[in-house]
């Protein structure tokens, strides 16, 4: 049994979700994948995957093993990279992860470059909004804003990003700027119920507090929660990243800056433990140099 080919083959067939798919992509037969799998199940004495006529899954035993394959597989393809120093080239399958709309804003135009540069160059690009597993989710790389709790994984800081309360221009010209939170309490505030909500979040003197604002527009997206700002209708609370441009433009105006909460990281992160693929290791520089440039400081916050 050719091992280095059967390891091929189940990880390839956990990746697409089909042994016909696999097939596809191995470039082989049906038959022929089939035959590996049930001969390499025959082998370790296990079943890797539970099969019924609409669909394929691995079993536990089949996760563990399919998930040390991928290491082997990533250190094989690492030494080869580096013998045949095709690292100026990377190619093959990246699997990126990262929230909605900084996703759609930053990261998805960076990995456009990067794919135009990088033309033998695969990615699949995942937004999610949701905390994920890297590992058992097979996801290479991912950009995660917030803070760290796993410590398995490995963090290159892209920069920082803060929470912002902004009104348009015409709206403070009719009702003011305030000096202290606590005057939202007195005026319209336009609510995102996936981001801060009815109660916002500020700093003063070293000690956080929360102003439980009210207004006559709630969302549950970003961008029309923007364009009731923009609109001149109230003030907002946003990740500074979603009004950046609009601030720029002086369409939209800070407030309340000295009040606002610690600034939030930008990471791009990694499993640690195992040898990165060239193909990732060119991604993660290629993508901290496109987000750093598009922060307004060098290194600074967004």
């Amino acid at each position: 049994m050719d091992k280095l080919k059967a390891m091929q083959t189940i990880v390839s067939i956990a990746d697409q979700g089909s042994l016909t798919a696999a097939a596809v992509v191995l470039d082989t037969s049906l038959p022929s994948v089939v035959r590996t799998l049930a001969t390499l199940e025959s082998y370790l004495g296990v079943r890797l995957f539970n099969r019924t006529t609409r669909s394929i899954s691995p079993t536990e035993e089949g996760r563990y093993y399919i998930e040390n394959c991928r290491e082997l597989l990533a250190t094989i393809n690492e030494v080869e990279s580096a013998l045949n120093n095709d690292a100026s080239e990377p190619n093959g399958l990246l699997t990126l992860t990262a929230p909605v709309q900084f996703g759609q804003m930053y990261v998805a135009p960076a990995v456009t470059r990067f794919v135009q540069k990088y033309d033998k160059m695969r990615v699949n690009l995942i937004f999610l909004d949701r905390v994920v597993n890297l590992v058992e989710e097979n996801i290479d790389v991912g950009i995660r804003i917030g803070a760290l709790e796993d410590s398995s994984l490995v963090a290159q800081s892209l920069g920082k990003v803060c929470r912002v309360v902004v009104a348009s221009p015409g709206y403070l010209n009719r009702h003011g700027e305030p000096q202290h939170p606590k005057e939202l309490l007195h005026v319209n505030c336009i609510r995102f119920s996936g981001g801060a909500g009815p109660w916002w979040t500020f700093h003063e003197n070293g000690k956080q507090f929360d102003v439980p604002v009210t207004g006559n527009l709630e969302f549950n997206q970003v961008a029309p929660t923007v364009d009731a700002c923009l609109a001149g209708l109230g003030f907002g609370m946003f990740i500074s990243y979603q009004v950046n441009e609009h601030i720029k433009q002086k369409r939209l105006r800070v407030v309340l800056e000295s009040f606002q909460p610690q600034p939030r990281p930008i990471n791009v992160i990694y499993p640690s433990g195992r040898l990165l693929p060239a193909r990732t290791k060119v991604f993660i520089e290629w993508i901290k140099n496109e987000i750093r440039t598009l922060l307004p400081e060098a290194g600074g916050s967004m």
